[in-house]
């Protein structure tokens, strides 16, 4: 019984030291592992590609929403969606009831006014006919009959500009085209009442020049100072693989908009009317040839939510530099920042390491 037990503490503490050794072997482990190594490399500094690919998309060269301008009933509509039309060419006509009445009141007011000038300027020529004796007419009755002719015609006047103002309103019944080109939309019926609106309302019709197109890219702020606008580009539509086109910039905004991008425009001819607006392509701009950028590892961009950066290694300690992404490649990214060709980066960097940390 005494040697069953001394053989069992024997197995105990013999497993104890076991555990011990295995405990003493991972702590040396995890010490070894606590210290990290990164790699560090070179900014690399390169001419760009010949070309920028750059998203475009084709817009009418001209496009118009059709409001009425006074308030109306659709009396007729010599159009339709998909309608070629010419300048000057009847779109519709509206009817406004009122609008009569209007008219016949302009104009009795008008011949009213146009008899008392008429009367006052009789009365006047008499009067200065009688002046010729003298003392037959008092000055006084001279000046007051020239006073009443000289109202009497502003008054018939005022009436005839009454008059044609109604008659130009009148001429706002009938909508016609303002250049050549296609109805791309019709938005209303005959019978339907439309009034002037804001231009978020709804237009009666939209009528879009569609022989040429402007093909509309938005460079980015970073390569503004590095594309050629002087060569031709080339570019294709995705509705239509294979089929490249050769153009010249045909004007450019000179300012950056909203999105921080300059607009320039290509005009595209478009005489078999295969293509349409709204229609997506990709663009080849030539770049300059002097035009260099930095490139680095696509690893060693650390992204997130906030901001962009790199880790640049100075004396030995981390320094976050935050940078602007621009032409991604495969293996590497052009980056545009406080950085030069000298710099060295951690190739392999993360959100983990702190602005002043060690690098070894």
């Amino acid at each position: 019984m005494k040697t069953k037990l001394i053989i069992l503490a024997s197995l105990v503490c013999f497993l104890a030291a076991c555990s011990g050794n295995q405990k003493q072997v991972d702590l040396t482990e995890t010490k070894a592992t606590g210290t990290k190594k990164y790699e560090i490399g070179n900014i690399t500094e390169k001419a760009l590609s010949s070309y920028a690919r750059l998203p475009g998309q084709l817009n009418p060269f001209n496009e118009v929403n059709l409001f009425p301008k006074v308030n109306g009933f659709v009396k007729q509509i010599y159009v339709d969606r998909g309608s070629q039309v010419s300048k000057g060419q009847l779109l519709l006509t509206l009817e406004a009831p009122e609008m009569e009445s209007q008219l016949q009141a302009a104009n009795s007011r008008y011949l009213q006014a146009q008899e008392a000038a008429n009367a006052s300027k009789e009365k006047y020529n008499r009067l200065k006919q009688a002046a010729a004796e003298p003392g037959s007419v008092s000055p006084l009755d001279l000046d007051n009959a020239i006073s009443r002719m000289k109202s009497d015609m502003a008054i018939a006047n005022s009436e005839k500009s009454n008059v044609e103002s109604v008659r130009t309103m009148q001429g706002y019944l009938r909508i016609y085209a303002p250049f050549d080109g296609m109805i791309v939309q019709r938005n209303v019926s005959p019978g339907a009442l439309v009034a002037p609106g804001k231009t978020t309302d709804q237009p009666m019709l939209v009528l879009q020049d569609t022989r040429k197109l402007r093909l509309e890219v938005a460079i980015p702020e970073n390569y503004v100072d590095k594309v050629d606008l002087k060569q031709a580009v080339t570019f294709t539509f995705n509705a239509m693989p294979g089929m490249e086109h050769t153009a010249k910039i045909s004007r450019s905004a000179n300012a950056l908009g909203n999105m921080r991008s300059e607009a320039i425009e290509i005009d595209v001819t478009n005489k078999d009317g295969q293509l349409k607006p709204g229609m997506y392509g990709e663009v080849k701009i030539p770049m300059l040839s002097d035009a260099k950028s930095l490139l680095v590892p696509n690893k060693a961009i650390v992204r997130s939510t906030e901001r962009e950066y790199v880790v640049v290694v100075k004396g030995d300690r981390a320094k976050l530099i935050d940078i602007k992404e621009g032409l991604a490649g495969k293996d590497s990214t052009e980056v545009i920042g406080a950085l030069s060709a000298t710099d060295q980066i951690v190739l392999k960097a993360s959100d983990d390491i702190k602005d002043g940390d060690l690098i070894k």
